[in-house]
């Protein structure tokens, strides 16, 4: 059979672009392999492993298994590679690996999203991999390395402690969010108002200004006459007529309180 190696009870059928585990793979070699690799694949389900099992060892890097990965009940499995998949949740692969692998000691999941890690994402770091090998190890206690590296007796007594705290949830995209467009920011003016040209209030400028019973106090304000009528009673009775003369009366106030005549 092309691309089938055989070595004592080590099983390799690496880098056929097989999409699921070929039925002969298993009549054949099923009853006495102990390690079987099956990396560089196209594997997205795992149907007919459960021919294999004596299985120790089973090798998965680089195929295109996801979350809806099911093993068959493999109790001797002491040895699991994951790396290079598309598995991203990371709770569920756990809880059914604790159910079928009761033996295992060594997983390694690199390369995963479920794995937070610079390989699955540059957005990652360190502490987000140490909370990540803390929620693994509070589920399968019983491992001895995690992606190559050993479970140092910190991370075990660490695990035991805050493991079941540690899980990351990420928020879903909600559909009836809006996306913000980053040239609409938020502004407290009224929507006729946002324009830089036109912040004006209820009259422009331009409108009080040549109201026609605005005139007279136009030209007291530009010939410095500091007599006129009494601000506060007139003020009342024009901002009811003409709200934008109100500015107009509090400069012509201002300016006469601080004696101040315009040229």
């Amino acid at each position: 059979m092309a691309g089938l190696v055989v070595s004592g009870t080590q099983v390799s059928y690496i880098g056929q672009d097989c999409r699921e585990i070929p039925e002969h793979l298993g009549r054949d070699c099923g009853h006495f392999a102990k390690r079987l690799d099956l990396s560089f694949n196209l594997l997205r389900s795992l149907e007919g492993l459960s021919a294999f099992e004596s299985l120790e060892e089973l090798i998965l890097d680089n195929n295109l298994l996801g979350n809806d990965l099911v093993l068959p009940g493999l109790p001797r499995l002491h040895t699991l590679t994951l790396n290079k998949n598309q598995i991203t949740d990371l709770e569920c692969l756990l809880d059914h690996l604790a159910e079928v692998t009761p033996a295992l000691e060594y997983l390694s999941l690199l390369g995963n999203v479920a794995c937070p890690n610079e390989l699955s994402s540059l957005e990652k770091d360190e502490e987000d991999y140490k909370r990540y090998r803390c929620f693994v190890l509070h589920k399968l206690p019983n491992l001895k390395f995690l992606d190559a590296r050993k479970v140092t007796k910190q991370e075990r007594e660490e695990a035991l402690v805050r493991g079941a705290f540690m899980k990351v949830v990420k928020p879903k995209a909600s559909s009836d969010s809006v996306a913000t467009s980053p040239e609409c920011h938020y502004t407290p003016l009224p929507s006729a108002s946002r324009e830089l040209t036109s912040h004006r209030g209820p009259m422009s400028f331009k409108a009080a200004s040549t109201a026609p019973h605005d005139s007279t106090l136009r030209r007291k304000i530009a010939s410095g006459d500091r007599d006129g009528p009494p601000l506060f009673p007139q003020l009342v009775w024009r901002s009811r007529r003409c709200p934008g003369e109100v500015s107009l009366y509090l400069l012509w106030e201002k300016l006469r309180g601080q004696q101040v005549y315009p040229r």
